[in-house]
C-alpha cells in the first residue's frame, strides 16, 4: 500500500476550497492549462520559506502551460503562522503566482498523500498524474541546491518527453 498518489494515477477530486483571494475554487476551476502543479505548502514550514523564490521562477517560466495551485492543510491549532488569515497576509506581501488554497479539513492532502511541505504533483490536462515529489534537492538554501527536479520534470513534460525522475523524496 502507498501512501500517496503515484504518476499514472488521477488527481483525487478536491470542490470548494476557500482562497487567498476570498473565491471557492474546484479542480475544474484548473483546466484553462494543458499541464497542473498542485503542491502541499504552508506559512511556516523553513523548507518553504527557503524555496518559494525559486518556485515563483519555475512558475513564471511555465505561467504559458501550466497551472499553479498551493495548498495549505495545516492546522491553525498546530501552527497559528499557517491560520487562513496569515496564509491571506502572506500572499498579500509576496503576491506569488498562484492560487494559495485552504484545506481546513486536511482531506485533499490526506487524498493526494501529501508526506511534506512542499509537495508537489504535476498533472497532464486530462489530470494523470506524470510526476511527485520535490523542488529541489536543498530546499532550505536553495542556492546550494544541486538538481531542480521540479523544473526538470516540467521541461520534459511540456515537450512532450516522458519524465526521466517520476518521483523524488
Amino acid at each position: 500500500m502507498t501512501y500517496t498518489i503515484l504518476p499514472g494515477d488521477k488527481a483525487p477530486r478536491f470542490e470548494k476550497l476557500l482562497a487567498t483571494d476570498g473565491s471557492l475554487y474546484s479542480q475544474e476551476d484548473f483546466e484553462d492549462k494543458p499541464f497542473k502543479v498542485i503542491f502541499f505548502t504552508c506559512n511556516h514550514c523553513p523548507y518553504v520559506t527557503g524555496s518559494d523564490e525559486l518556485t515563483r521562477k519555475v512558475a513564471e517560466e511555465f505561467s504559458k502551460n501550466t497551472r499553479f495551485v498551493a495548498i495549505n492543510s495545516n492546522s491553525r491549532n498546530t501552527y497559528e503562522e499557517d491560520s487562513y488569515e496569515n496564509m491571506t497576509l502572506r500572499m498579500e506581501e509576496f503576491n506569488f503566482p498562484w492560487i494559495y488554497l485552504h484545506d481546513e479539513s486536511q482531506k485533499i492532502a490526506q487524498s493526494f498523500g501529501a508526506l511534506k511541505t512542499p509537495h508537489f504533483f504535476i498533472f497532464d490536462q486530462n489530470w494523470n498524474l506524470l510526476y511527485t515529489g520535490r523542488n529541489t534537492d536543498n530546499p532550505r538554501d536553495t542556492e546550494l541546491r544541486k538538481t531542480d527536479d521540479l523544473h526538470d520534470a516540467l521541461v520534459q513534460a511540456v515537450t512532450g518527453v516522458n519524465i526521466t525522475v517520476p518521483i523524488t523524496n
